[in-house]
């Protein structure tokens, strides 16, 4: 068995591992990342590129206006397959051996406190990142094991649309490739056990799920499933009160669970949970020498919380800083037509951690002159302020996710709602909808107030 030294060992290499390895090795650190799949991880192969890849297809048939045909699928499909080999290079194994990085392909176990073993390599390092992410949860419903079903995973690898897709679950994912889907031809049905998008603002996310019945969707919520059966072609999902409804194919999409089974993680005393491996602020597992970063470490499940993390990191275990993550300013965004994109507090829990000191002010997308131009008016933008800051914002509409930018730029670097209200932005645009919104906090006090009135009448008087 041969033996490496090391100085950092990344496991895993998605998004956040590749973060980490690059800048640890081009900052001088020596590096090992393994990785036991397939680099680039969930998000370049399974999740984020082919899934927006496909709702870009999809919605450029829907933009065609005419009944969708079967070369659509098997063209959205041939893009998706092109767009991840596109990307592929910049997480190759060649281009971070370029880097100075040495990759070792498999899967890695802990054997003690400082080691790890890959096939017949044992590898030590003075620290260790864990980023081995996460996959689909498969619930335990009673024959799912003995009927075919997708997962994100297996989903893109479809040659021919669904007659009649049933998706299980109507989160974010579910409720994206639902759309896609439906725009590429197939008839779906979405079954979800509590509240479609049930994390999400409710106001928010009832415009979304009306757009989406709009299309033909069907979402049943409320609905929990108690039994699946049936063959290839002919699937039947059972909810509980006896409704069975029927499909072609069946899509499960119910959240995501930490790869952490293969770890061996008890031998290395690192404490972890169904969520994943348990972190400090620091991002550091029961054992000190051993970081978590990503989906793994049970903080969040997404690719930009990856890297946020990845950089915590490297200020750590590279630059020796004392770094700390917080997860206040992460937004998510949920891709469906129209998005919606959220940062920071609720609503509702916002109104319970500062009660009166807390003003709500909304915006539609109708008052928005590039909105109206383009004929996007549905949704709008929601901002929860206390004391000139903001503390959480909700948008549901086009580009949601580009237009809650600014917000995440404000929130990171904790500015005021002043740098928002004072940008000057070009005309006609989307983005004009928040700063509109950091408008309407300031609305009240200049506008409404006896003592700016007076204070203008006198200067008026006072003026030459």
């Amino acid at each position: 068995m041969s033996r490496i030294k090391t100085d950092i060992c990344v496991i895993g290499g998605g998004s956040g591992g590749l973060s980490v390895a690059a800048g640890a090795v081009q900052m001088g650190a020596r590096v090992v990342l393994i990785e036991g799949h397939k680099m680039g991880g969930d998000c370049l192969n399974y999740g984020c590129v082919p899934s927006k890849a496909l709702l870009s297809q999809a919605k450029a048939v829907k933009a065609r206006g005419d009944t969708p045909r079967a070369e659509d699928f098997r063209a959205a499909m041939a893009h998706v397959k092109s767009t991840i080999a596109t990307i592929e290079p910049h997480d190759s194994v060649e281009r971070f051996e370029g880097l100075g990085v040495q990759v070792i392909q498999g899967f890695a176990r802990f054997t003690g406190p400082d080691t790890v073993t890959v096939g017949d390599v044992t590898i030590s390092a003075r620290r260790f990142v864990v980023a081995t992410g996460s996959r689909a949860f498969i619930p335990p419903i009673k024959g799912l094991e003995d009927v075919p079903y997708m997962t994100n995973e297996t989903l893109f690898t479809q040659a021919d649309c669904p007659g009649h897709l049933l998706v299980i679950g109507a989160g974010p994912i579910g409720l994206e490739m639902a759309q896609a889907h439906k725009r590429l031809g197939a008839r779906v049905t979405v079954i979800e056990g509590a509240a479609a998008l049930g994390r999400d603002d409710p106001e928010a996310a009832a415009v979304v799920l009306e757009h989406l019945r709009s299309e033909g969707i069907e979402i049943v919520e409320q609905a929990q499933v108690e039994q699946v059966s049936g063959r290839a072609g002919a699937i039947e999902v059972q909810v509980k009160g006896g409704t069975i409804f029927v499909g072609t194919h069946l899509l499960v999409a119910v959240g995501r669970a930490p790869n952490v089974e293969k770890l061996d993680l008890d031998k290395a005393g690192i404490r972890h949970t169904r969520a994943g491996i348990t972190v400090d602020a620091r991002l550091r597992s029961t054992n000190r020498r051993v970081h978590a970063i990503g989906d793994v470490a049970g903080q969040g499940q997404f690719t930009h919380l990856a890297g946020y993390h990845a950089g915590v990191v490297i200020r750590s275990v590279v630059l020796g800083l004392p770094a700390k993550a917080r997860h206040d300013h992460i937004p998510h965004v949920t891709f469906t037509d129209p998005e919606l994109a959220h940062i920071g507090l609720s609503e509702a829990d916002a109104r319970k951690r500062y009660g009166g000191a807390l003003s709500v002010h909304k915006v539609g997308y109708d008052q928005i002159d590039r909105a109206q131009a383009e004929g996007q008016t549905t949704g709008f933008i929601k901002l929860m302020a206390v004391r000139g800051r903001p503390v959480g914002v909700t948008i549901v509409g086009a580009q949601a996710g580009e237009v809650i930018a600014p917000y995440a730029l404000a929130m990171a670097n904790s500015l005021k709602l002043g740098a928002i209200a004072g940008t000057v932005l070009p005309y006609p645009t989307l983005a004009e909808i928040g700063k509109r919104a950091a408008g309407a906090y300031f609305s009240p006090k200049l506008f409404d107030s006896i003592n700016v009135k007076r204070f203008v009448g006198m200067v008026q008087r006072w003026l030459p």
